[in-house]
């Protein structure tokens, strides 16, 4: 069963082939990316809504540098392999990808997805990758969050008990 997971993780040199038989296969890609730090109920509840989109749900997962540049020195949580192999944990989950750079700019140029999602704290218009989508006539969606669920929320908790220990 460990090995079905790990097959889901993608390298780069695979990912071409893989969107190839999918698009043989007319198959509906649908696109998102994160860091993914702490898998929580926010967001399995956003992944479904995604993978609700189409046929193929690919992760792009950030870098662990890529999330230390982004959320600080005391992120990830988790790194990287941990992070992406809970996510192709998830059944509804098709592929996951890590990327090195700031953004999946590069990642949703190679991968073309019909529908690219995000979280609705973003515009459309401001999502990384959406002209790409949109010159293919493909689709921009956000998606609400469930409210009171965040990685940062769970991560200030964990450091209140550990003061108050």
């Amino acid at each position: 069963m460990f090995e079905i997971i790990q097959k889901k993780v993608l390298d780069h040199s695979t990912l071409n082939h893989q969107l190839g038989l999918w698009r043989f296969m007319d198959k509906k890609i649908v696109f998102t990316n994160g860091c993914f730090d702490i898998l929580h109920l926010g967001h399995i509840d956003y992944l479904c809504k995604a993978a609700e989109l189409g046929d193929v749900l690919i992760i792009g997962i950030n870098s662990d540098q890529s999330v230390s540049n982004i959320k600080g020195p005391n992120r990830p949580i988790n790194d990287e392999k941990q992070r992406s192999l809970v996510m192709a944990s998830l059944h509804f989950v098709d592929r996951v990808i890590i990327f090195e750079e700031a953004t999946p700019y590069e990642l949703i140029k190679t991968v073309q997805p019909d529908v690219l999602v995000k979280g609705a704290d973003y515009k459309p218009e401001d999502i990384v990758g959406a002209d790409i989508v949109k010159a293919k006539g493909g689709k921009i969606m956000t998606l609400d969050y469930l409210p009171g669920y965040s990685t940062t929320l769970i991560e200030q908790k964990i450091r209140n008990v550990q003061k108050n220990s």
